[in-house]
């Protein structure tokens, strides 16, 4: 049977995270209360993204969005290799041959 998570106060998330950069390790956090060291990571690496030091890291919403347009990206992708074997497909019926598109 799957362990089910604790879901932590942001309050006390925040105070692990000053404590981290208070100098602590999340290893020794992580002995004295109960998260794990790699969810005080994932919180300290979420709260510097936000607040814009590390940049590169998406938050949820932005993860979710990114998602959406991929999965959109690969539906375009695929209707227009779909037109592009039905066009020549159509020029072979007509006896014509389609011009050569830019690839755009």
């Amino acid at each position: 049977m799957p362990r089910s998570r604790v879901a932590y106060a942001p309050e006390f998330r925040q105070k692990m995270v000053e404590l981290v950069h208070a100098g602590r390790s999340p290893e020794e956090l992580a002995k004295e209360f109960e998260p794990t060291a790699q969810a005080i990571r994932n919180w300290v690496a979420r709260s510097e993204g936000l607040r814009g030091k590390r940049p590169q890291l998406l938050t949820s919403a932005e993860r979710e969005k990114l998602g959406q347009l991929r999965k959109e990206n690969r539906k375009l992708k695929l209707e227009r290799e779909i037109l592009a074997k039905a066009t020549a497909w159509f020029a072979r019926e007509a006896g014509t041959t389609p011009r050569r598109s830019s690839g755009s």
